[in-house]
C-alpha cells in the first residue's frame, strides 16, 4: 500500500487552514503519520500572506516550509518529512456530494470536510477513524463529528497549566507563635515552617505566602519567599500607598511588591476585568519613573484586536488613531491623576515627558533600555509574538504582562494556548520572574457580579 495514498497502518490527519495559520510547524507535531492538506487550504493560506500581522507572518512560513519541501518531490504526490511522518497536497478528494444532505453549501470549510469525508470512506471499515480532521475551529470540529469524522484540536503547543500553582501564592497553616515571631521580626526560616507541618514546601523564587494562624484562621500575614536565604519576609512595598492608590486586597498587595521590587524583571498579571491589573499597573510605572526616576521612561502598548466587529480604518494621525484602543489605560490615568478633562490629562502627560504609549506594530525592531514597558491585554498574543517583545528589552528594563485569559478575542487562541498563559508556566521558577492572579473584582460590585455570574 503507497503510504502517500493511505498513510499505511498509520493515521491520516487533515490539517484545517486554521491550524498552519496557528503553528507553521505543525505539520511537523504528527509524528510518522500522513498530513494531508487540502489544495483549498493552500488558497486561503495564499490570502492571509499580505497581512502585516502575526496571521500573515504565519502564512508566509506555511508557503517557504512547503517551498522548501518541494525540493523532495511534488506535493501533489507526496514527501516525506524529517520525522519519517509524510506530507500530500491533497488535489482528489474533493467531490462534495457526500456533504449535500448535510452541508449543501459551497464554501471552503466544506469542501475541507468533504476531503477528510472522502478520505475516510475510501479506508477499510476498521480503519476510517484512522483518518482525523485537525482543526482550531470549534465549528469545524462539530460539523465533523456530525457527519462521522473523527477530530481533534490541535493540541501540540498546548501547556499543562495548574490554577492552583500559577496563582502566585499558596496558604500554610502555622502556630499561633509562630504568626506572632513572624510579626516581630519580619521574617521566618522556611524550615521551621516546614518542620511545624512536617512537609516540604515547593516554592517558586518570589512566591507569596499567605500564613493563617491555626487556632484563629482570620488571624493572617502576607509573606513573600526570598529564595537564595530560604526565608519568609514581610512586604517591604505593598503595604504603603502610591500615588493615593493602596492595594485594597490580598493580591493587590502582593502585585504592588512585585511591580516596585527593582530585582524582578517581568511580572505577569492575570485576572478578570475590573480586578485592578492595569491601575496598579500604572501607578507602579508611575511611581517608578516620575518619583523615583529609576528608568527613564513608562511605554505602554497593547494588541490592536478588536472585540466584536472591526470598525475599519481610522482617521487622524498615529496618535489619533490610537486612541480608542488605548482609552481604558487612558480612563486609568484620569483616575490616577485626578484630571477632569482629557486636555487637562495630556498637559499633565507632556509635563511629565516620561510617559509613552505606542502602538504594538511599532515595538518589532526597537531596543528598549531602561524602561518600565506595560503591556496590557497580553492574553491576545501568539507565543512568538511575546517572545518578540520580550526580545527587544533592553538593560535596566522592567515588563510587566497582564491580561484576562478568559477574554480571548484572537481567532486562534484561547485559555491555555496564549502567550500570556506560556510566558506565566514557561517562566515560574525563574529568579526575575514573579506572578499573582487576581481574584477580586474591586472596581465596583455591579463589575464583580457581572464577573461571576454573567
Amino acid at each position: 500500500m503507497n503510504p502517500f495514498i493511505r498513510g499505511c497502518m498509520g493515521k491520516t490527519f487533515v490539517l484545517d487552514t486554521s491550524v498552519l495559520l496557528h503553528d507553521p510547524n505543525s505539520i511537523y507535531a504528527f509524528g510518522d503519520n500522513l498530513i494531508v492538506i487540502p489544495a483549498v487550504v493552500i488558497e486561503e493560506i495564499d490570502k492571509k500572506k499580505n497581512l502585516q500581522d502575526i496571521i500573515g507572518r504565519n502564512a508566509r512560513e506555511v508557503a517557504r516550509e512547503l517551498d522548501n519541501l518541494r525540493e523532495s518531490g511534488r506535493l501533489s504526490k507526496g514527501v516525506r518529512l524529517n520525522n519519517n511522518g509524510s506530507l500530500r497536497i491533497e488535489l482528489n478528494h474533493k467531490n462534495l456530494n457526500t456533504l449535500e444532505d448535510t452541508f449543501s453549501e459551497v464554501n471552503n470549510d466544506n469542501r475541507i470536510l468533504a476531503v477528510a469525508l472522502n478520505l475516510q470512506l475510501e479506508m477499510p471499515i476498521n480503519q476510517q477513524d484512522h483518518v482525523i480532521l485537525v482543526s482550531k475551529d470549534v465549528i469545524m470540529r462539530i460539523k465533523a463529528d456530525s457527519l462521522g469524522i473523527k477530530s481533534q484540536d490541535y493540541i501540540h503547543d498546548t501547556i499543562d497549566y495548574d490554577s492552583e500553582i500559577n496563582r502566585g501564592y499558596s496558604e500554610e497553616y502555622i502556630p499561633t507563635e509562630k504568626i506572632d515571631e513572624f510579626f516581630q521580626k519580619g521574617s521566618l526560616d522556611l524550615t521551621d515552617i516546614e518542620e511545624e507541618g512536617k512537609k516540604k514546601l515547593q516554592l517558586y523564587p518570589h512566591q507569596f505566602l499567605l500564613l493563617r494562624d491555626y487556632s484563629n484562621p482570620s488571624k493572617t500575614a502576607i509573606a513573600k519567599y526570598d529564595y537564595r536565604l530560604n526565608k519568609l519576609n514581610t512586604l517591604h512595598y505593598g503595604e504603603d500607598t502610591y500615588w493615593g492608590i493602596k492595594g485594597k486586597n490580598l493580591e493587590q498587595r502582593m502585585a504592588f511588591e512585585a511591580l516596585l521590587d527593582d530585582e524582578i524583571k517581568i511580572v505577569t498579571l492575570t485576572g478578570k476585568a475590573g480586578t485592578g491589573k492595569t491601575l496598579l499597573s500604572l501607578v507602579a510605572g508611575l511611581y517608578q519613573t516620575n518619583d523615583k526616576k529609576k528608568y527613564q521612561k513608562l511605554l505602554i502598548t497593547k494588541p490592536v484586536i478588536p472585540v466584536g466587529r472591526d470598525i475599519g480604518y481610522l482617521p487622524g494621525d498615529k496618535d489619533e488613531k490610537l486612541r480608542p484602543w488605548v482609552q481604558p489605560i487612558y480612563d486609568n490615568l484620569e483616575l490616577i491623576l485626578g484630571t477632569k478633562t482629557i486636555s487637562k490629562m495630556e498637559d499633565t502627560l507632556i509635563g511629565m515627558n516620561r510617559i509613552e504609549i505606542e502602538a504594538m506594530t511599532y515595538i518589532r525592531g526597537r531596543s528598549i533600555p531602561n524602561q518600565y514597558v506595560i503591556i496590557d491585554e497580553a492574553q491576545n498574543l501568539t507565543k512568538h509574538e511575546i517572545k518578540t517583545l520580550i526580545t527587544r528589552v533592553g538593560e535596566g528594563t522592567k515588563i510587566v504582562l497582564m491580561g484576562d485569559t478568559e477574554q480571548i478575542d484572537h481567532p486562534y487562541l484561547d485559555s491555555i494556548c496564549n502567550g500570556l498563559t506560556y510566558t506565566v508556566n514557561k517562566l515560574k521558577d525563574q529568579p526575575i520572574a514573579a506572578h499573582i492572579h487576581f481574584k477580586k473584582v474591586e472596581r465596583s460590585p455591579l463589575a464583580q457580579l457581572a464577573a461571576e455570574i454573567l
